[in-house]
């Protein structure tokens, strides 16, 4: 039988896909999970061999709400929270109108629209749905008779090949996939009780500031917006919770106390329906009595099934990431998280990656299992002159917006405010020699343009003219105090560290430093190797890595006997920072630094030398 045939069933002819058939080959992919020990238990059944009167929606909101089940796929249930605040998206996921049992019109399938590289893409699929015992085993509504989060679980399990394909993920994936917008992922992690926040390192506590404030920030738009938090931990001791679980955030809100002052509480459901918090703001807990009778009251009141509710405090600590994915109106434009503008203009292209001789390849960390199918990307911008600029100019200098590292992610986002313009926007892979697709997608409040470059400036050349002042300095990675890896590592920081100063700006345009991190290995056994420079700000002393991005870097890591970079830097003092990309690899390497020079201002190479000795010699003991 083919794709889309039909068979006799009761009075009617009902539709079987055999494109995702009723069979092992639709749920599992290869057996990797919890859920292979189902093999031979499962059978599939249509809704009115379920149930008598079965419906696709309920009459209350409350029996509409997704519940997991068998399936780790809570990340996927969460997005779907987001289509029940939004009745558009909805009605574009599932398109209303659909023929259901006991209709004449009723032929067995059902069709969907998600959002593939670009595009909405309609699949469709059969109603015959997965059971043990005649109750559904994966996930459905609050009460059995209504089918709309099983049957669109399925829809989407056909789009990624199977039911097993659907075992962990990303919220901000499936966002993107229902709705077609933009999400962003922000990291809670560094959040704990105020003790752990005063031994918390300044880069980290500036970080913590931000991610406050973004909070505050898209406060406004809490109605519209889609907001999630998972935790890789077990929030508040309970052993039900286990690891990597998301849960939505249906509601959050400022309320006054007692006392005058303000609290702010977060309604959150647990895909899983039950409560799995035990904190002050639970039934009979503590944090009610903060708060007037009768508004404590009407606040319990809108917990369902599934529901709890905690303050700030406890949501900052408890959970190590939050998922928000942008607010779309009825016309399907965007809305700024950042500002609440409208984001009406949009535009989106297609490239890759070409592999190229050169095949040194970085790999991601062998025990990151959720993300290892995907390469580390990133975006870089600069702002450019109009239509005309040399590119290795352009690409030596710091850009003016990027995001933080290369990530181990689907998509990354690249939020900001630019002034009217042209721009250079690079993505990157972090693999060298790696072959992939990616889009580009540019959403903005104005009207805009997007266009690939014809042909690339040619690579500018190294210039011999003029003097140059050259120091060499040598180092090494020790496992344990200074090999901490690349920044996509925690303990990157333990590298060491080679100041230098730049005394006067250029007297003529162009490239004034030239970095070679050189290693000390056969060439059958080399290490990828990479560094990064940072400003060191004014007026303060030399202690450790400043916390700001560096002003310039030579990554991706290579595995090649050397790695160099050429740019233009103003005065000020800077760090040389190298580094291996997995921390604990151990080494030693040689680091030559040339300096363009005007006669007018050569310093001491002696005196340089040694202080460069005394501070990275500092930097290498440091635990």
């Amino acid at each position: 039988m083919k794709a889309g045939e039909r068979t006799e069933c009761g009075s009617g002819v009902l539709f079987e896909d055999w494109d995702f058939p009723s069979d092992d080959s639709s749920l599992f992919c290869d057996s990797s999970t919890p859920i292979s020990r189902l093999q031979g238990h499962i059978t599939w059944l249509r809704p009115q061999e379920i149930c008598q009167s079965p419906v696709v929606f309920p009459a209350t909101i409350h029996h509409s709400h997704a519940k997991q089940g068998l399936l780790g796929d809570c990340w996927f249930l969460c997005a779907c929270s987001m289509l029940l605040k939004n009745k558009h998206l909805l009605d574009k996921v599932f398109p209303p109108h659909q023929p259901m049992w006991g209709d004449s019109k009723y032929k067995g399938s059902f069709h969907f629209h998600f959002w593939v590289k670009g595009h909405w893409t309609e699949v469709t699929i059969d109603d015959r749905l997965p059971c043990i015992d005649s109750v559904l085993c994966f996930s459905h509504c609050h009460i059995p008779s209504a089918f709309w989060v099983a049957l669109l679980e399925k829809g989407y399990a056909k789009l990624h090949g199977s039911y097993e394909q659907l075992w962990a993920g990303q919220v901000s994936e499936a966002l993107v996939d229902l709705t077609g917008g933009l999400a962003e992922c922000w990291s809670l992690s560094h959040f704990g009780s105020e003790e752990e926040e005063q031994h918390t390192s300044k880069e980290n506590h500036n970080q913590a500031r931000r991610q406050r404030l973004d909070l505050d920030i898209i406060y406004p738009l809490r109605a519209t917006c889609a907001l999630s938090c998972s935790t890789q931990s077990i929030p508040g001791g309970d052993s039900e919770l286990g690891q990597h679980h998301a849960m939505a955030v249906m509601e959050w809100l400022d309320v006054k106390t007692v006392a005058g002052s303000r609290v702010r509480l977060f309604r959150i459901r647990n895909p899983w329906g039950r409560c799995c918090w035990s904190g002050a703001w639970t039934e009979g807990g503590a944090g009610w009595r903060s708060l007037d009778s009768v508004d404590a009251s009407d606040i319990q009141a809108r917990a369902a099934q599934g529901d709890f509710w905690l303050d700030e405090t406890e949501f900052l600590s408890q959970f190590d990431d939050v998922t928000v994915g942008y607010p779309i109106s009825e016309e399907g434009h965007l809305r700024n998280i950042y500002t609440g503008n409208p984001l009406p203009h949009r535009h989106h292209l297609a490239g890759r990656w070409h592999r190229k001789w050169r095949q040194y390849a970085d790999r991601p960390p062998e025990n990151d299992v959720r993300r290892q199918h995907y390469q580390a990307i990133a975006l870089h911008m600069w702002k450019v002159e109009k239509k005309h600029f040399h590119l290795s100019r352009t690409v030596n200098k710091p850009p003016c917006a990027s995001t933080h590292c290369h990530a181990h992610q689907r998509e990354v986002v690249l939020p900001g405010q630019l002034e009217p313009g042209h721009y250079l926007v690079i993505p990157s892979i972090y693999q060298p020699g790696a072959e992939a697709r990616f889009l580009i997608r540019v959403f903005s409040s104005s009207s805009s343009s997007l266009s690939a470059l014809s042909s690339p400036a040619p690579l500018l050349p190294l210039t011999s003219d003029g003097e140059w002042e050259t120091s060499h300095f040598r180092g090494s990675w020790v496992e344990g105090s200074s090999a901490g890896g690349s920044r996509n590592f925690p303990f990157h920081g333990q590298n060491p560290c080679f100041p230098f100063t730049v005394c006067e700006e250029p007297v003529t345009a162009g490239l004034n430093i030239k970095v070679t991190l050189r290693q000390s290995r056969a060439d059958t056994d080399l290490l990828p190797i990479g560094f990064h420079i940072y400003k060191i700000p004014a007026g303060e002393q030399f202690h450790s890595i400043p916390s700001e991005d560096p002003v310039a870097s030579c990554v991706p890591h290579c595995h090649t006997p050397d790695v160099s970079l050429s740019c233009s830097l103003p005065c000020g003092a800077y760090l040389v920072v190298p580094s291996t990309y997995q921390p604990d690899c151990v080494g030693e390497f040689t680091i030559s630094l040339a300096r363009r020079i005007n006669r007018r201002v050569v310093k001491s190479q002696e005196k340089l030398g040694k202080a460069i000795q005394e501070v990275s010699h500092i930097s290498m003991m440091r635990s």
